[in-house]
């Protein structure tokens, strides 16, 4: 059996997969390579379990996409959609406000740290980004600092699609084929410190932190305090493989944001909402932000939603005379997608979420961990419930794959022997070669060993390959 072979999912086209052939344009998918097999349809979700039209039953390892937070076919969720629906089924917030939208904005900022109390809606994460970087750029032209408009984001990471949102994402693959894009993003070191010693940096975690913070400060001089709007970054780094924040690294940030009038932002797009324990990962690493971006699991994805929230200072200058935000979305703080959030949200706290996941959170790491008996194996890490596994050539030197060797594993074996193995997750080489695996926050230690499982036994076959 070839590797493209086993990458095959199903067993014959249906109506629907010729349908999605010819008509269905997949996003961040090799539209070519499904013209000769077909694609895998998701027709049904429950709990953990996700069915294609197959009938193939499937861990969803990943909630969808860091987003399904509550699970899976929740009637409670499809009947309070369906009751909004009936009695409103859209209004735009464009200078009015709709009950939904107005209780999930006090809901949101009650739940957001310090003075986070002006929600703005969108309808998802890559619009959020977007939002704050044009309301960060608006600040300073209101308050008098009209040159500040730069950002500084970090390597590798995502940030989204959209032409703003993409100047800031740090994946040069990713924006060629759009460029010139908006100008004014800057880039600095993650904080993989599994790749400490290639960046130059050192391995000491509290040294490594600082010194991943001070690179920020770095940047921030050498385009000018006074050109610089904004330093965007999510408190776990997604793209990449999950690179947690070291000792004192966000409170080393904050202090050069303030030292320099910058705004932080705070992008938890994937890391609110329960991903790490608390409802704002800001919290749990220690930190206030300016600004929090947020969507995903605001919903658990029962609808499209998301935001950016911004402290009463920021607010200020909006409220003054004539002055106003030109900026918005048709559908953003939809009346439905907001209520279903509300419901969701009070799922969290009748099941108390966040601290299953604190609970947890160990648990997950330690069951992920013992994937390093392989050889292939190089670093697991992570936090909450977000973790991603490094696969390497060699274990003693770090030495990762080349690019026909990741084509191999990442493009073409990994994602269907995965999922027909039984597991839905996430290869990627954005970065290094990496696995990521974010369950539903329901889940407890029987899925976490069967994510082990299976992830040991693809991986002990992807071996072979390379």
């Amino acid at each position: 059996m070839t590797v493209t072979e086993q990458t095959v999912v199903g067993t014959g086209a249906s109506d629907l997969t010729r349908a999605a052939r010819d008509h269905l344009w997949m996003h961040f998918a090799r539209m070519g390579a499904y013209q000769d097999k077909p694609a895998p349809v998701i027709v049904k979700g429950k709990g953990a379990r996700i069915w294609d039209d197959q009938g193939h039953e499937v861990l969803d390892g990943l909630s969808g996409l860091f987003v399904v937070q509550v699970g899976h076919g929740r009637e409670e969720l499809a009947e309070v959609m369906a009751k909004q629906a009936r009695e409103l089924a859209f209004f735009p917030v464009w200078g009015y406000a709709t009950e939904p939208a107005v209780e999930l904005a006090d809901r949101i900022a009650g739940y957001a740290p310090g003075d986070l109390n002006r929600v703005f809606f969108t309808t998802g994460g890559g619009e959020a980004v977007e939002s704050a970087w044009k309301v960060a750029k608006q600040f300073f032209k209101l308050t008098g600092k009209p040159l500040k408009h730069k950002v500084v984001s970090r390597a590798t990471a995502y940030h989204g699609t959209p032409q703003g949102a993409l100047a800031i994402t740090g994946l040069p693959a990713m924006k060629q084929a759009f460029e010139p894009l908006t100008p004014g993003g800057f880039r600095v070191p993650n904080t993989n410190i599994y790749r400490a010693e290639r960046m130059g940096a050192p391995t000491d975690p509290v040294a490594f932190g600082r010194w991943a913070a001070d690179r920020i400060e770095e940047a921030i001089l050498f385009e000018g305090p006074d050109t610089v709007a904004a330093v965007v970054l999510e408190p776990v780094q997604n793209s990449g493989g999950c690179f947690t924040p070291p000792p004192g690294y966000f409170q080393r940030v904050r202090e050069i944001c303030d030292r320099h009038d910058v705004l932080l932002v705070s992008d938890e797009v994937i890391c609110g909402f329960g991903r790490h324990g608390t409802m704002f990962a800001a919290e749990k690493f220690g930190y206030q932000p300016d600004i929090i971006t947020c969507a995903k699991g605001m919903s658990s994805g029962y609808g499209p939603i998301g935001a950016m929230i911004a402290t009463d200072r920021i607010m200020e200058p909006f409220l003054q005379g004539k002055n106003f935000f030109p900026h918005g979305y048709t559908f953003a703080g939809h009346p439905v997608s907001a209520a279903v959030s509300l419901a969701n949200l009070d799922i969290f706290e009748r099941e108390g979420l966040n601290q299953n996941v604190l609970d947890n959170e160990q648990a997950l790491g330690d069951t992920m961990r013992k994937l390093l008996d392989l050889d292939i194996v190089g670093d697991v890490r992570g936090d909450g419930y977000f973790w991603a596994v490094e696969l390497v050539k060699d274990k003693a030197t770090k030495e990762t794959f080349g690019p026909a060797e990741r084509e191999t594993l990442i493009k073409q074996f990994l994602p269907g022997a995965l999922f027909r193995n039984g597991l839905y997750c996430r290869p990627d080489d954005r970065g290094e070669p990496v696995i990521q695996v974010a369950p539903p926050l329901t889940c407890g230690q029987a899925e976490f060993d069967e994510m082990e499982q299976i992830l040991r036994a693809t991986l002990t076959e992807a071996m072979r390959l390379v």
